[in-house]
């Protein structure tokens, strides 16, 4: 191994480590701030959690805002992963109902779970003293999901199977056909408010009927 081979392997080696510390912050981080709140999280809590000192923190992260403000886009950006990416399209012999059902099940699944219910009700009481986390989150979040759905109905109507002069009317129009009703019961509920799956199904199914009802070349 050459001297040269030896500083790329120890920089590989610190590259690493740093990347680990900064995971591990994130993780203790979310924990710490889904379980306090922005107020009530300490840095030294959060640095103990991590197993790091809070040096180490504010080498990562400027200040507590911005790695909350990490922290929210982060988590919002997990959950979109899981609901957009990867949705095949629809095969040529597929049923338009169904493949829209599926899509919509799969969204409310993820948005509603808890972990996420949590930080956007988070997210919301410290949007007065910190607009970016509102920034942060609409555009992770819904943003995100009406210009995916945007981007899918464009090509179902390319294949002649939508009526739709604006996919981000439609899209816009489908996300709260699917959302609202559950989104608010889970947001002012609490944890006890989210629909349970098989009224997340009916409640998807017939956002399906009446978006297609408006919207199906049929």
């Amino acid at each position: 191994m050459t001297g040269d081979d030896v500083v790329t392997d120890r920089a590989g080696e610190g590259s690493g480590r740093t990347a680990r510390k900064r995971r591990a912050i994130l993780e203790a981080a979310t924990e710490i701030f889904l379980k306090d709140g922005y107020l009530g999280a300490g840095m030294d809590e959060i640095a103990s959690l991590a197993d790091v000192s809070k040096q180490t923190i504010y080498k990562q992260f400027a200040s507590k805002e911005a790695l909350f403000l990490e922290v929210v886009a982060g988590l919002t950006s997990q959950g979109s992963d899981a609901v957009h990416n990867d949705i095949p399209d629809l095969a040529p012999d597929g049923d338009l109902g169904a493949y829209l059902e599926d899509y919509a099940n799969r969204q409310l699944a993820i948005v509603l779970t808890p972990r996420l219910m949590q930080l956007r009700r988070m997210v919301i009481g410290e949007v007065g003293r910190f607009p970016e986390l509102g920034r942060a989150l609409y555009e992770s979040g819904p943003a995100r999901a009406m210009a995916a759905i945007a981007a899918m109905f464009q090509r179902l109507a390319d294949r002649g199977l939508l009526r739709i002069d604006d996919p981000a009317v439609a899209a816009s129009q489908f996300n709260w056909l699917v959302m609202s009703q559950p989104l608010n019961q889970a947001m002012l509920l609490g944890d006890a408010g989210i629909p349970k799956p098989a009224a997340l199904r009916r409640h998807a199914a017939e956002a399906v009927r009446m978006f297609l009802a408006a919207y199906g070349a049929d």
